[in-house]
């Protein structure tokens, strides 16, 4: 068993524009969903597109049912302009 769909989901995405963040079709990842495996390739591929999101995943998040990690919070610093020169 593998999360994708729990991992599509925590990154707020859909079946197609995951699919385009991997480069695959949208039946491709209805068909990993419902138990096809997904290829170590494709793995990387989620892997590294949700680093890019802010989701840390390992090769056991998407392999088995490892707890998934939360999203990394961006950043709340806003820098503050100081009109007083």
């Amino acid at each position: 068993m593998h999360n994708l769909k729990s991992i599509r989901e925590r990154l707020g995405l859909t079946q197609q524009a995951l699919a385009d963040g991997l480069g695959c079709t949208q039946g491709n990842i209805g068909h990993y969903e419902k138990g096809q495996t997904v290829s170590p390739e494709v793995a990387r591929k989620l892997i590294s597109l949700a680093a890019s999101r802010g989701l840390e995943l390992t090769f056991d998040h998407i392999y088995s049912d490892k707890p998934l990690p939360e999203l990394a919070q961006p950043s709340t610093q806003e820098k503050e302009v100081d009109g007083d020169d």
